[in-house]
């Protein structure tokens, strides 16, 4: 499932030079694609939380993969019409079924055992998640036969009409999978609220909770920029004539993965969920810097820095923004969700500062997003209110 959100996302990576290619639009309108792909959590953010409610987990999962194949087979249509306006349709489909997939699998892994490890869960599901993003990039590449600056729109209908084929078939499978219902301490209606979750009894409202909000904060500006450093590779390396520009898209993967693996080895036994994305945070900083302050021939290879940096942000702020919600864990699960929403701002921000600067230069608008991101992790996380 981590893996299918990957790979959705990832299409977008191609999607971007491609429509440039072959549409003639221009950086911004191509990076509204990605926009259009993020949108929908802000808008489906609480509506998933209440068909996870209405449903549970395993069909919410289920769910998003029927509503995926029905975007892949617009992306077809969109291709056939050579419509930019239908691309971006189905691109808002397929951002709705990811907000599903995305609200029904965080805090599955989050609440399904100690949430002092759920950090290191959510890296084991990472790994599957952001090796998928290079792979239909690659993928459509091989399956083609062509370089991506040869790809047009016309050709994409054979590697989709497989790609649906493949999200119908993960859809049965989620349905019929033995997954268990799972709740959050004090979210059970049998259990004494009071003594399971004491901070969140009093509480009325899941805007009473500062650490979460200020989380949502830190994940909206954090999913925006690793949207930059996974979309922006095959664009950037096609911007510097690199031959072979679909291979870059493995740079930022890497360095998220090595992160990854370290939060797996690490979390909780030595480093807690805070220490991580402290380190990491200041890891990103230095890597954004590394990004725009290098000749540009060689800053390509810097987003791997900064993608490590990013690799143990998500696992860290879901747990540490989703601590102590009790009976509201599936509502503040529903506005970590909506706050996604970074990932459709932050890269067509960079897609206009691209427009009026240079592609590399682009690349400051990380560093204010990371800079927030440590403050959370050294003291924004630790605010209560009684």
């Amino acid at each position: 499932m981590f893996f299918a959100i990957g790979f959705a996302l990832g299409i977008n990576s191609l999607l971007v030079p491609v429509l440039q290619k072959s549409l003639g639009i221009s950086n911004t309108a191509s990076y509204l694609i990605i926009a259009a792909t993020f949108i929908p959590f802000l808008v489906f953010g609480y509506p998933a939380g209440l068909t996870i409610k209405a449903i549970g987990y395993k069909r919410t999962m289920s769910l998003s993969f029927f509503i995926f194949a029905v975007a892949f087979y617009l992306f077809i249509l969109s291709a056939s019409q050579e419509s930019f306006t239908l691309f971006l349709l189905a691109s808002f489909i397929s951002g709705a079924a990811n907000a599903y997939l995305q609200a029904s699998v965080n805090p599955y892994i989050t609440i399904l055992g100690p949430l002092d490890s759920a950090a290191k869960r959510i890296s084991i599901m990472g790994i599957c998640n952001k090796l998928a993003w290079p792979i239909p990039a690659i993928f459509i590449v091989w399956l083609l036969g062509k370089d991506v600056s040869l790809i047009g729109i016309e050709d994409l209908s054979k590697p989709f009409i497989i790609i649906i084929c493949a999200f119908v078939a993960l859809g049965v499978m989620a349905f019929f999978a033995p997954l268990p219902e799972v709740k959050a301490a004090g979210e059970d209606e049998n259990e004494d609220e009071a003594e399971a979750c004491p901070y969140a009894a009093s509480k009325t409202s899941v805007f009473q909770f500062p650490h979460l909000l200020l989380g949502c904060l830190a994940l909206f500006l954090y999913v925006g920029v690793e949207t930059v450093s996974l979309g922006t590779l095959v664009d950037y390396a096609k911007e510097l004539g690199l031959e072979g520009a679909a291979n870059y898209a493995w740079i930022a993967p890497i360095g998220i993965v090595i992160g990854y693996i370290c939060g797996i080895i690490f979390i909780p036994k030595y480093l807690s969920q805070a220490t991580a994305l402290k380190i990491c945070s200041i890891l990103a900083i230095i890597g954004s810097l590394l990004v725009v302050l290098t000749p540009s021939h060689i800053s390509i290879y810097f987003i791997s820095f900064m993608a490590l940096g990013c690799s143990l942000m998500w696992p860290a702020l879901w747990p540490l923004a989703m601590a102590d919600l009790g009976k509201f864990t599936k509502a503040g699960s529903s506005l970590l969700i909506m706050a996604m929403f970074g990932g459709a701002v932050i890269p067509t921000l960079y897609g206009w500062l691209k427009d009026i600067a240079t592609p590399q230069q682009a690349y400051w608008l990380c560093l204010p997003c990371f800079l927030f991101i440590l403050y959370y992790g050294v003291a924004g996380y630790k605010i209560r209110t009684k």
